[in-house]
């Protein structure tokens, strides 16, 4: 069984960035400060709380909230969403009652509750890693055992990864936000607004400090300093959206101390990635949000994308998923299985009684294939949790090292330096020979162009939650360069207005915090 942290209610915290009341986001209150920190499993304690505010709503079962919002799920849900659902590699079924027509249709406003909500979500597990690192100055451990110093120090830089971690979702998402760390008062305070570069800068900072700090390897789940180098590659990958500057250079950097490790190699079967037993797949993923179904419900991060890409009136066979039902709350538009070749294995789609493309709205049932790609199953083909009372056993790769390798080739042809063009080419097709179990679907260096790459990116990395930040650095989420079907809110798609590249600060922050604004909504 898979090892998972105990989750507990473990600190008085206090939201360090504005607050609003109908959004309630206070967190719970339980211990004292004073009791939990006396002690090395109160210090580990936090640290698991940490990690569980990705896939996690509450203290380890669902329903019990830290924060309660317009939609009370998972940090991990919401990013889903936001990255995903306006995109070809969805169509949302759940539209009306789940209020998703604004991020599907490329409409949203700055009253829009996923965005909302993943706003406010994020800065919760900012304030939650500002807690702890409050009391991991020397002055607080230093009653401490040496060994255990040592121990917090590590705990420190673990929980210095989550806050960049999120902070890269604000800068990628909102592309500016209020700035808190340690050192902010918890009360009092109107948080300064971080522009773009600003965050950008942080980030980075944070990464070059952590990266010294963390260790070479972790437990499973947990972060090492290749999750911190893997973050450095998408943030500078990236880079230019955000600052107007390329950073190509350094994310190839990033992207060379992973591969250069020698730790890490593709997993022979691309579905295996993505099954109940991933946590087994260490030696290509790099970072994961893991999901035990036995210790903590969720009915977001790994049990939403197995149950939600499993149709729920459709012909599929829950159980061939390891379900007891499936929810059938997103489907894929027809354009993404329209990337695949014949003989490539990461073609995961149900077809049957479905229909490629759309020629009603976007919900309707019968009309886009649903994914495969996801699944509750062990490696043995049995159901890893009763998914309908616990939800799944699935973990959620973050970063893992065919990703890797797709960011360094193509930062090479954005010019970066540090690989050639045959490197990249090498990279490519290492992970195309095991989509395909052979060299038939190698690519020549005439065929490595941009444009392939993020149909590449689409074919390997489908329903990983980064689909809007490919599209955004490729310039084609909202213009005309690339369409899909219902892109803003029309049968075959339409260009929509260039702020939509980046999601509205909530009009909720925007009243109690005078420092930010949205100029272009």
């Amino acid at each position: 069984m898979k090892k998972i942290y105990i989750f507990i209610v473990a600190s008085l915290l206090m939201m360090a960035s504005a607050c609003t009341d109908d959004l309630d986001q206070q967190p719970h209150v339980g211990a004292s400060s004073g009791t939990v920190y006396s002690s090395i499993e109160g210090y580990q304690a936090v640290l698991a709380k940490i990690y569980g505010s990705y896939s996690l709503v509450g203290q380890g079962r669902a329903g019990d909230l830290d924060i309660s919002g317009n939609k009370d799920y998972d940090l991990m849900r919401k990013l889903f969403n936001l990255q995903e659902a306006g995109t070809e590699e969805t169509a949302m079924t759940w539209l009306s009652g789940s209020n998703m027509y604004g991020i599907v249709y490329i409409t949203f406003d700055a009253t829009d509750p996923w965005v909302s909500d993943t706003y406010y979500r994020l800065y919760y597990s900012v304030a939650l890693c500002n807690e702890f690192l409050r009391y991991c100055d020397e002055g607080t451990i230093g009653g401490f055992p040496q060994d255990q110093q040592a121990e917090i120090r590590s705990y420190a830089a673990e929980a210095r990864f989550i806050r960049a971690l999120d902070y890269f979702y604000v800068l990628d998402l909102f592309g500016q936000g209020p700035f808190v760390d340690e050192n902010t008062p918890t009360s009092g305070v109107i948080p300064e607004a971080y522009t773009n570069k600003q965050l950008f800068a942080f980030i980075n900072s944070e990464i070059a400090a952590i990266s010294e700090l963390l260790p070479e390897t972790n437990s499973y789940a947990r972060a090492c300093k290749a999750a911190a180098w893997a973050l450095g590659a998408r943030l500078n990958l990236n880079g230019e959206v955000y600052t107007g500057e390329s950073h190509a250079t350094e994310c190839i950097d990033y992207c060379k101390k992973i591969i250069s490790s020698g730790r890490y190699s593709l997993e022979p079967e691309y579905a295996k990635l993505f099954n109940a037993d991933n946590h087994l797949r260490t030696n290509e993923i790099i970072f994961a949000f893991a999901c035990d179904a036995d210790k903590a419900t969720t009915w977001g991060s790994g049990t939403y994308f197995v149950a939600g890409e499993c149709g729920s009136d459709s012909s599929q066979n829950p159980a061939d998923y390891g379900l007891e039902a499936g929810w059938g709350n997103f489907r894929v538009r027809g354009e993404l299985p329209a990337l695949f070749e014949n003989g490539d294995s990461r073609y995961m789609f149900w077809s049957d009684g479905q229909t490629q493309y759309f020629t009603n709205a976007i919900d309707t049932h019968t009309e886009g294939y649903y994914s495969e790609k996801w699944s509750n199953l062990t490696d043995d083909g049995v159901a890893a949790s009763k998914s309908a009372a616990y939800g799944c056993n699935t973990d959620v790769p973050m970063f893992r090292l065919a990703d890797v390798y797709l960011m360094a080739a193509e930062a090479v042809l954005r010019g970066g330096n540090g690989y050639s063009r045959a490197d990249a080419l090498g990279f490519v097709n290492l992970v195309r020979e095991r989509a395909y179990g052979s060299t038939a679907g190698d690519i020549s260096d005439a065929q490595l162009t941009l444009n392939f790459m993020l149909d590449e990116r689409g074919r390997e990395m489908y329903l990983e939650w980064c689909r809007r930040s490919d599209l955004v650095r490729f310039d084609c989420f909202t213009t005309d360069k690339r369409l899909w079907q219902w892109k803003g809110g029309v049968l075959d798609g339409t260009a929509v207005n260039s702020r939509y590249n980046v999601y509205p600060i909530p009009a909720t922050e925007l009243s109690a915090n005078p420092n930010l604004k949205n100029a272009n909504y």
